[in-house]
């Protein structure tokens, strides 16, 4: 099943009557079935009761499909990665967080700030969440957390994160966590294929099977530090081949089985040079 939240690109006659100059249209939920989405009551991880309305794929907005409480990501979980920054392979996973704020959907652009020279693409797999979890037996099967897959774009201002010498501001600004499209409830990703493509020339690629730590320890291993909350995305990691971006670049990070995201880059202005 793929889910997705969305905004439709029609408005009403109430709409346009506002004095409002900025027109919010609703965030709906929804499922994606072939060309169109089927809107749903309540949330992606609950009953997911039809509402009876459809829209074409192509008169809606996606939007991130998940709005978490927190974003948790996994360094260095891929050996040759971490081999090209000059790092060793982690002995247990490295956790790190990543704002909500950081939080964009498709389309939409990662904006370059001012006070860095360095911005890197990370295409990853991530998981959303879709039951609380905390502190899970040691036999207990792991996959009824997991709401489903999606494709994420840990950016990051490499040079801020060498010279703190820790993951946070370098990795936090606003529109450096690009999410989407969808959430598909059904890959098996195990072996899945994850790469990048900058202006259409592939930078990134790798397989899921090359992770030193499986989803099943990484998320035993975050969930004995904190409570996983139904939305919460965890990021799982980027093969070798990362690299910068610049204004005017198109960045798309591709998961087999899942989908592709797909991100304009624009500079602090808003234009296209920095």
């Amino acid at each position: 099943m793929i889910l997705c939240r969305f905004q439709t690109l029609e408005f009403t006659a109430n709409d346009l009557d506002r004095s409002d100059h900025q027109i919010h249209p609703e965030v709906r939920n929804g499922i994606v079935e072939g060309n169109e989405v089927q809107e749903i009551l309540g949330d992606l991880w609950g009953l997911r009761e039809r509402a009876g309305h459809s829209w074409p794929l192509n008169s809606v907005k996606l939007l991130p499909p998940s709005t978490p409480s927190k974003i948790v990501c996994i360094g260095r979980n891929y050996l040759e990665h971490a081999k090209e920054l000059n790092n060793e392979a982690p002995k247990e996973p490295l956790i790190f967080l990543k704002p909500p704020s950081s939080v964009i959907g498709p389309d939409e652009p990662i904006v370059l700030p001012g006070i860095s020279k360095r911005v890197d693409y990370e295409g990853e797999l991530a998981l959303v969440v879709g039951r609380r979890c905390r502190n899970p037996l040691r036999d207990e099967n792991l996959s009824q957390y997991i709401l489903g897959y999606t494709c994420l774009n840990d950016v990051t201002a490499r040079d801020i994160q060498r010279s703190d010498g820790q993951f946070t501001r370098g990795k936090g600004f606003d529109t450096f966590c690009p999410i989407g499209p969808v959430v598909d409830t059904s890959p098996d990703v195990s072996g899945a294929t994850v790469e990048t493509f900058v202006n259409g020339i592939r930078k990134q690629h790798g397989h899921t099977s090359e992770m030193i730590f499986s989803l099943d320890v990484i998320i035993r291993y975050i969930a004995q530090v904190m409570t996983l909350e139904p939305g919460d995305v965890i990021a799982t990691g980027t093969p070798s081949g990362v690299g910068s971006l610049a204004a005017g670049d198109v960045v798309e990070v591709s998961v087999s089985g899942v989908g592709t995201l797909r991100n304009s880059v624009i500079g602090p202005s808003g234009g296209p040079e920095n």
